[in-house]
């Protein structure tokens, strides 16, 4: 009987896929019902998990289109599940909050960080899809092809056994929704990298340019000489510093990965416009600051996160205040204090910047914030005011019967309650009068 039913499922989920070449890209993003967990192990999908109220899951609607749209030639299911008539769905995979993207794989469920935009979801889709580590066996077959597949390219060079490849293969499950990983054998390894390192090793190639892991137990240049660390643990931090372009569009979708590289975050805090332009004073201050990064990469690279954020509510909400626009902001991932430079942004140039960094090195730069008490409840306060002049200024009528309608009930309690003692104390006093009188 079940394998019945299985049947049917099946041939209702073909149904639906021959509808959706028939009536267009929206169409391809299935409904997906309760029996959803009947058949969640058959294949791979790609969920969305929304509610019809949910304004975030309305503004990803046409994204998620597009992404059904893009994965269509793959083996990629993708779909969707109102919660609020199917909670048995969400339930049974753990959903907190609305909109959720959920890659599944048999057992194996991930919830899907970062961007809400068609490029980065379609990319993380392919990359869950495919092998945690590629080889050159698969879609590409040269290493040309393999290095234009991504910014971002970590490779493993040499014999497919030992400690560092047990490593190396943990760290590659631990980032593969995010990163590109391969495994290389000694003769299809570019030949300057072999000549430079004994093999095996482990390689990034970001922005043209390679870098490599220094092996604790090989490398006399060891940043971690005769130290006892656990190597796949040495490894994931040095994966995690150098998963990041040198100089990163920061948004709140990638902020908390940011954060885990336990750097300084240096942010040029610029302000876009909803087709995602910036002014030529914003562009020029934001090239100033990249053409001292690109000029100190090497210097800086070990210990600063560079970046810009088009999105100013992002780092005001950390600064809890209003910065001005443009501006340059630095925050320390692991104190969460952050540094803000003495001169002002139309005064600072290449010397000044270099100069604030320095700084901020030295523990000389003044600091602000933490994550003290007193400082987590002025947060609080400060986000809190932030939300509510954002709701007025977008619709004051709903701000005003969201908050004004709980206002007012209170009020008439409280109302009621001092009347009522009020009448009480007059009944009294109108007792005693008719006592006397008698």
């Amino acid at each position: 009987m079940t394998s019945i039913i299985r049947s049917l499922i099946g041939m209702s989920i073909l149904l639906m896929s021959m509808s959706n070449e028939i009536f267009g890209h929206e169409a391809r993003v299935l409904e997906l019902s309760d029996r959803f967990l009947e058949f969640q192990k058959e294949g791979m999908w790609l969920v969305k998990f929304y509610a019809p109220w949910c304004g975030h899951c309305k503004r990803l609607e046409p994204i998620f289109n597009h992404v059904a749209q893009a994965l269509y030639d793959s083996p990629i299911r993708v779909a969707k599940v109102d919660c609020t008539r199917f909670p048995t769905v969400s339930s049974a995979f753990k959903v907190s909050g609305y909109p959720t993207i959920m890659f599944i794989r048999g057992d194996v469920s991930h919830v899907y960080i970062g961007d809400r935009k068609t490029d980065h979801i379609v990319q993380y889709a392919r990359r869950m899809a495919g092998p945690t580590i590629k080889d050159l066996k698969g879609t590409c077959t040269d290493l040309q092809c393999a290095f234009k597949e991504a910014e971002i390219i970590f490779s493993f060079v040499g014999n497919q056994e030992g400690p560092l490849w047990v490593a190396y293969k943990a760290v590659a499950h631990q980032y593969q929704s995010q990163n590109i990983f391969y495994a290389f054998d000694e003769g299809e390894a570019p030949v300057e990298w072999t000549q430079k390192r004994e093999i095996p090793f482990v390689a990034v190639r970001k922005e043209g340019e390679e870098d490599f892991f220094a092996n604790p137990s090989k490398d006399p240049f060891s940043e971690f000489p005769g130290t006892d660390h656990n190597l796949t643990e040495l490894l994931s931090a040095w994966v995690d510093r150098e998963r990041f372009p040198t100089f990163v569009e920061i948004s709140r979708g990638n902020f908390p990965t940011l954060l885990s590289t336990n750097k300084y975050i240096v942010m040029a805090v610029l302000d876009q416009d909803k087709l995602g332009r910036i002014t030529p004073e914003m562009t020029e201050f934001k090239n100033m600051v990249l053409s001292v990064v690109m000029k100190n990469k090497n210097k800086y690279h070990q210990l600063f996160q560079f970046g810009w954020v088009g999105t100013p509510s992002l780092v005001n909400s950390i600064a809890m205040d209003t910065l001005p626009i443009p501006s340059l902001f630095i925050l320390n991932a692991t104190t969460f204090q952050h540094h803000i430079p003495d001169d002002e942004p139309q005064h600072l140039t290449h010397e000044a910047i270099e100069v604030f960094l320095e700084s901020v090195l030295n523990e000389t730069a003044p600091v602000f914030g933490g994550r003290s008490l007193g400082i987590r409840i002025y947060r609080a306060y400060y986000e809190g005011k932030t939300n509510l002049s954002e709701m007025w200024a977008g619709n004051p009528v709903l701000t005003t019967v969201i908050f004004g309608l709980p206002l007012a009930f209170l009020s008439l309690i409280f109302y009621s309650i001092c009347c009522a003692d009020f009448m009480d104390a007059n009944d009294d006093d109108d007792s005693a009068r008719h006592e006397k009188k008698e």
